[in-house]
């Protein structure tokens, strides 16, 4: 590379650098349109809409009915938002919050009232038509009422078991959009039926929803197997909207809005301000490091990550992300990845340097080296973050987003940007080994002679996680310290005397309320008025008693502008078993991936031992220390999961590498010794930088933040453990125990 380019390539990643973080400060105009302010943030941190509903008629609704109208209603909102959720309140109530919107009534207005979509027949028994078209559009003749009691209303919402919007050909083999309609097996029968007399009249079958016409389709045939397309629409957001409306008219129960309000963080404004600062602080001890191992290497490192942060800030406005604390785990394991990817490189070229070559020569060969190191870590990450992305609930998709962007982003800027800035630095005259560190050649250290004590010490920790599991299980009912997330509780509202913010109810209220009840507590102010809404876990009649009076001595407050409610836990078990389902597929995909580029399913099975083994561990952690299992520690366990499958697959291609070059008097335990001993740096390297970021987090988080921090932090230092001690014993054995049957490359 001649000088001038090279000066060229570090004024252009300057200036990129630059001007990319300009906009994320500032934004793109006077309203800071696309800065970091803009981006969306998730209930947790920065609140939204949440909406009441009824359900309509006196009689308690049955529980099974109410659980598949959530369901249905999860599947709806998710629309607005991945990370929105829908729970139980009392007995007959829905309660849906949705992050990142601030207009409840325009919410309202799409929603309308859930539950009431009927197709009507055109015209009755007697040939009267039901419906007209006028100058203000299609208008009913006669009430809803009256449709229902004389049998022109031939199908109901819930006869409608699937509708999507999609895409078709019209005749002239154009492609069209279209909604496509599955019935249920009873719906089968009344749709064809109602479609076989509007055929054979001629007529239409109009959709009504919520007081309005949603659609009026002419009848082309008779659809006797229960499917039907609505074309042609006029473009898929039509379809989409359609197809929705469908959907939220097919549930059980009829709703109606109780009332609705704007409510704000649950974490409020000082958890963003310190998550920032601690990001920040973690940020700049990361590149302190890097540079003080190595060198130059670590100045082009800094530079990297630099332009990495600033390009996941500026797509998370790009993709319109929403994002929460377990997207910010996402983003935290992205970063360690996009570090690990550096550190790989430049381990490799010291190893280089060690051997003589030059360093123009070293850097070559050592990003070619570890490409395949990072290619494979990498792709294996993003293999299960696409998996959760597709399969998982909308509360992991946040995740799985964030995640996904990161990943692409640091293997972009490590293989790429990384790159470009060396071999310009090197070119304007930075051409001495001593600027880069030249590697030391370390004497094996015998791992897997320790690797029964090393097996003994992993299983007996897993042990005492399911003993003490089953301790807490039988003393208190609950295996782990379940949240309200996963339990639900009680919500208690309260109207004060003047408007507190989130910080002065989290100083003066909540300490009182976690005495009064023994409880951890959730807490949303709503916008506009003194009300602040309390989650705890159930509390029984005797605490409630409790908690409303310490409300009216400590605060004055009115009685009678006290509510309390019980509701359901917003991590429902549909949620659960899609995350479980979601999980599953993934690990197996990530087998397969390794076991078709390591050609050797030895390395899956221990890759993924070693996953369960940290997993396991952390959740010994989380049974031992009573840490609270929230809405954060899925978002947690699958950062733990990244990690270590990351972790492995390092030190898995450098076994790989030796394997290739041995000789036939070379020992196979000492080739895994020696791979061990190469990457140990790496190993350790890397776990120090995620762990300071984590730890910043730790330091000066909010209490909810540091719930998801403490247990990410035994994961780290989890993680680098079994990568070092447990996957190359693992393997080790399971080789010898299971021989190739043929020489493997």
């Amino acid at each position: 590379m001649k000088k001038s380019k090279a000066i060229v390539i570090l004024l252009c990643t300057i200036l990129l650098l630059a001007g990319i973080t300009y906009i994320d400060l500032f934004g793109v105009d006077v309203n800071g349109k696309g800065s970091a302010s803009d981006i969306k943030l998730g209930l947790d941190l920065a609140g939204g809409v949440s909406i009441t509903y009824q359900v309509v008629g006196e009689e308690e609704p049955d529980a099974t009915d109410m659980k598949d109208t959530i369901a249905k209603l999860q599947k709806r909102v998710e629309g607005y938002s991945t990370e929105a959720i829908v729970y139980q309140e009392g007995s007959d109530r829905i309660n849906i919050e949705i992050p990142g919107v601030k207009d409840a009534n325009a919410i309202l207005q799409e929603l309308g009232k859930p539950g009431a979509l009927y197709f009507i027949a055109e015209t009755d028994k007697n040939g009267a038509a039901n419906y007209t078209y006028t100058q203000n559009g299609w208008m009913l003749n006669k009430s809803l009422d009256e449709l229902l009691a004389d049998g022109s209303v031939v199908l109901v919402g819930t006869d409608v078991k699937e509708a999507r919007a999609g895409t078709t050909q019209d005749s002239r083999q154009n492609s069209i959009f279209a909604v496509d309609l599955v019935m249920t097996d009873e719906g089968r029968d009344k749709f064809a039926e109602a479609t076989r007399n509007a055929y054979s009249k001629g007529e239409t079958l109009a959709i009504y929803y919520d007081g309005e016409f949603v659609s009026v389709p002419n009848v082309s045939g008779v659809f006797t197997d229960g499917q039907a397309q609505i074309s042609p629409m006029d473009s898929y957001e039509e379809a989409e909207n359609l197809a929705s409306t469908i959907r939220i008219g097919g549930l059980k129960l009829q709703l109606e809005e109780l009332h609705s309000k704007v409510v704000g963080a649950q974490l409020g404004v000082e958890a963003i301000s310190t998550s920032l600062k601690a990001g920040l602080i973690g940020f700049i001890i990361v590149v302190i490091l890097m540079i003080a191992i190595y060198y130059i290497a670590g100045v082009a490192s800094a530079l990297g990550l630099s332009l990495y942060v600033a390009l996941i800030v500026a797509m998370l406005n790009g993709f319109e992300m929403t994002l929460t604390l377990s997207g910010v785990a996402g983003i935290i394991l992205s970063i360690g990845m996009a570090v690990d990817a550096n550190v790989i490189i430049f381990a490799r070229i010291r190893e280089e340097l060690a051997t003589g070559k030059t360093v123009k020569s070293a850097m070559k060969i050592g990003f070619d080296k570890a490409l395949s190191a990072i290619v494979d870590g990498n792709i294996t990450t993003l293999i299960a973050a696409g998996v959760l992305l597709i399969l998982g609930p909308g509360t992991i998709k946040g995740f799985a987003q964030t995640l996904a962007l990161g990943i692409v982003l640091s293997m972009f800027t490590s293989l790429v940007i990384t790159r470009w800035i060396m071999e310009a630095l090197y070119a304007i005259g930075i051409q001495d080994a001593k600027w880069y560190g030249v590697g030391k050649e370390r004497k094996p250290i015998n791992f897997l002679s320790k690797k029964g004590v090393f097996f003994g010490v992993s299983i007996a920790l897993v042990v005492a996680g399911f003993i003490a599991m089953g301790i807490h299980k039988v003393s208190s009912g609950d295996a782990l310290n379940f949240s309200l997330e996963f339990k639900g509780g009680t919500a208690t509202t309260v109207t004060f005397n003047e408007k507190k913010s989130l910080e002065q109810v989290n100083s003066e209220v909540v300490p009182l309320i976690e005495k009064a009840t023994g409880s951890a507590v959730q807490i949303q102010t709503v916008q506009d008025s003194n009300e602040v809404i309390f989650k705890t876990n159930a509390l029984n009649v005797e605490k409630r008693t409790a908690l409303e009076q310490m409300f009216v001595d400590e605060f004055k407050v009115d009685k009678s502008l006290i509510t309390t409610e019980t509701i359901s836990s917003t991590i429902s078990g549909e949620m659960k078993s899609d995350t479980i389902l979601a999980v599953v597929i993934a690990i197996v995909c990530m087998l397969i991936y390794i076991r078709i580029r390591f050609s050797d399913i030895r390395f899956g099975i221990s890759s993924i031992v070693a996953l369960m083994h940290d997993v396991l561990v952390v959740l010994t952690f989380y049974a031992v220390a009573r840490v609270s299992v929230g809405n954060t520690f899925i978002a947690c366990m699958l950062t733990i999961v990244g990690y270590s499958i990351n972790a492995t697959i390092v030190i898995f291609d450098r076994v790989r590498e030796n394997m290739a070059e041995m000789t036939r008097r070379d020992d196979l335990k000492d080739v895994v010794n020696k791979s061990i001993t190469q990457t140990l740096s790496r190993s350790i390297f890397t776990s120090l930088t995620t762990f300071v970021m984590v730890a910043a987090l730790y330091i000066l988080g909010v209490t909810s933040i540091r719930d998801f921090a403490l247990p990410l932090m035994v994961g780290i230092v989890c993680g680098a453990y079994s990568s070092v001690c447990i996957t190359g014993g693992l393997w080790y054995v399971l080789r010898q125990k299971f021989p190739p049957k043929v020489k493997e490359d």
